[in-house]
């Protein structure tokens, strides 16, 4: 049997969901597995949350010349951890370092996206990367903009937040396991901006969400997921509203709540899969993974907030939403092409 080496780079929270079953896979499966992770947010707690090893290398900046300082220095750091190591593919999602390393070091490389809107990001990435996976409702001429080759696109019709419930088994009493001190029969769980990223230009000492809250609180249990301490700041001490302190059961309390109102991506697309009533407010340009779900009636956007007010309302007293989803076998596209990849080379 012939062992392959695989190395992971993680650099976003969500990130440490969308790759857990595939991680566990190549586990089970015997391979020699290399996964390094970025120091932000909530990614070192969650990989201790699934009992994953890791080497933990770099940070993220805030300013763009902290971000350029940072990601340089993170190169250097990897590159000693990796240049040694027989690696057979590498694999990652929206990582900066990882494509230019595996290029630099001639290492087969696979590269996940789903944000068409990251074009720093992109344009240091996809012209480098020997295979690209994206969801099929990405403009493929966007991509190729970017420097993509579309010889080396997989499309895929779906979304990436598929794949992180896998192996997703619900936890009903996810409030009394969380002692959470609810007062009323309802439930909104919020998501403020990325306001550190550089695709963003937002002011993290302020959130969209605040005037929401403000009116919301009055109708609904306010569950806050902050991604940092200043955002967790902003909603401090307000009467209704509670602030989760991560690592949580996400996926069960979005299950679990009535509804979720994110200024962010992932975690709408998530309540969108599991059939929560969802409003996007991100006050960015859409992404088209969003735009997916809001064609299929499972996402309703605004930015107005007497309409996000008026449209949560209305969620409150109505059932969830069963539309079906049709999508592909994400989890199984990744998986075969890491083997073909790592076996047929570039």
């Amino acid at each position: 049997m012939i062992i392959m080496k695989i190395w992971i780079d993680i650099t976003n929270a969500p990130h440490v969901r969308f790759f857990k079953d595939i991680i566990k896979y190549f586990q089970d499966e015997g391979e020699d597995l290399i996964i390094t992770a970025r120091q932000f947010g909530d990614i070192h707690k969650l990989m201790d949350m699934y009992g994953f090893d890791f080497i933990s290398v770099g940070k993220h900046g805030v300013k763009l010349h902290e971000k350029l300082k940072e990601s340089t220095a993170r190169v250097n750091d990897l590159v000693d951890i990796v240049a040694h190591e027989k690696v057979d593919v590498a694999l990652s999602k929206h990582s900066i370092e990882l494509p230019r390393i595996s290029f630099g070091l001639g290492i087969p490389s696979i590269y996940v996206l789903d944000n068409e809107h990251a074009e720093a990001a992109n344009k240091l990435t996809l012209p480098l990367c020997d295979r690209l996976i994206a969801p099929r409702i990405i403009d493929m001429w966007k991509l190729i903009g970017y420097g993509a080759d579309p010889n080396k696109l997989i499309r895929y019709n779906g979304t990436s937040e598929i794949i992180h419930f896998k192996s997703f088994n619900y936890n009903e009493d996810i409030f009394d396991d969380m002692n959470l001190n609810l007062t009323s029969s309802k439930t909104i769980l919020m998501r403020p901006e990325p306001s550190l990223a550089s695709y963003l230009d937002a002011d993290c000492r302020v959130s969209v969400l605040s005037p929401i809250v403000d009116v919301l609180k009055e109708y609904a249990n306010i569950l806050i997921l902050p991604r940092f301490k200043e955002q967790a700041d902003i909603f401090e001490g307000i009467e209704n509203v509670t602030i989760l302190k991560p690592p949580v059961d996400t996926s069960s309390i979005i299950k679990k709540c009535d509804l979720v109102i994110g200024a962010g991506g992932t975690m709408n697309r998530e309540a969108a899969v599991l059939h929560t009533p969802v409003i996007s407010c991100y006050p960015g340009v859409p992404l088209s993974v969003d735009q997916y779900y809001i064609n299929r009636d499972l996402m309703f956007r605004s930015n107005d907030t007497d309409e996000i007010i008026n449209k949560a309302l209305s969620f409150l007293v109505n059932h969830k939403n069963h539309n079906e989803i049709q999508h592909d076998d994400l989890f199984q596209l990744i998986i075969d092409n890491v083997y073909d990849l790592a076996k047929n080379g570039k």
